[in-house]
């Protein structure tokens, strides 16, 4: 992950960060600067990351900054979509053009959905950002800040990203808010399977294939089983088929099993498995 030096976003959002403790909802100015920095993101005219054509993911800080800081300036508001209430800080994304939304799907403000985009009863957070052709299945959650490319299919109760600090602190808590680490990355065409999990600080890269059940992190061994090799660690090459795995590690309380991921099959730039194919793949049927 790298730092980019230029931001779409106002550098009053890098001033209102340097004194994010003082700050309320009271604040009225400081809520007009941050209102209008998340709005572009949920307009696409930012996004908290992306890749680089160098490949390297390229986080902006003032817009992940801004996303935090909404924590901080906007107060509780009770709204209501048809008969159900809600009460919360941010309220739901109203620009939904050229999207399907089914109902019971939940996209926060602050999130962008390109055209394309199909949205089954699922959640999306502030400052995700989807890109055009993306499916997101039912009880998926994209957490907020996640990066998902074009024609990404997330399959049923699959996760990716997750909460960060605490009313927009620094550090981990359960709040909704972008963590420190990377935001999750999903490039272009992947495939993630039912119930996997793609962390903060993952990325799974172009045409990747992640079995169900897996789960990847940032400091997930990813190992390849053809050479034992282990190829890095939170990242899914691109173009290749992964599954959850065990590495086994003496200890000196005895022998115990370590999660990692591993590479099973690689796929020509491209190609697609059938079900049948990718079945065999994973499970090593036929």
């Amino acid at each position: 992950m790298i730092q980019s030096d230029a931001s779409p976003l106002p550098a009053a959002v890098d001033e209102l960060w340097r004194r994010r403790a003082e700050l309320s909802p009271a604040d009225t100015e400081a809520r007009a600067v941050v209102v209008s920095a998340v709005d572009m993101l949920d307009g696409g005219k930012a996004r908290v990351a992306e890749v680089s054509p160098t490949g390297e993911v390229v986080v902006d800080e003032r817009a992940r900054r801004a996303v935090m800081l909404a924590f901080r300036v906007l107060g509780m508001a009770r709204s209501q979509v048809g008969d159900f209430h809600h009460h919360d800080r941010l309220p739901l994304k109203t620009s939904v053009d050229g999207v399907r939304v089914v109902p019971g799907a939940i996209a926060r403000w602050g999130a962008y959905l390109a055209r394309g985009v199909v949205l089954m009863p699922s959640f999306v957070d502030i400052g995700a950002h989807l890109d055009e052709g993306s499916t997101v299945d039912t009880w998926v959650s994209i957490g907020s800040c996640a990066q998902i490319g074009k024609n990404v299919h997330l399959a049923g109760g699959a996760g990716v990203g997750a909460a960060g600090g605490q009313d927009g602190e620094e550090g981990s808590g359960a709040a909704g808010e972008p963590s420190r680490a990377a935001p999750a990355v999903v490039e272009d065409g992947a495939l993630i399977g039912r119930r996997a999990v793609i962390a903060e600080g993952a990325r799974v890269g172009r045409g990747a294939v992640v079995g169900a059940g897996t789960i990847l992190s940032g400091s997930t061994p990813v190992v390849d089983v053809r050479t034992g090799e282990e190829l890095g660690r939170g990242r899914v090459p691109d173009w290749c088929v992964v599954a959850g795995g065990t590495r086994w590690r003496e200890f000196p309380g005895g022998t115990f099993g370590l999660r990692c991921v591993l590479v099973l099959e690689r796929l020509e730039e491209g190609r697609r498995p059938g079900e049948v194919e990718l079945d065999r793949m994973l499970h090593g049927h036929g």
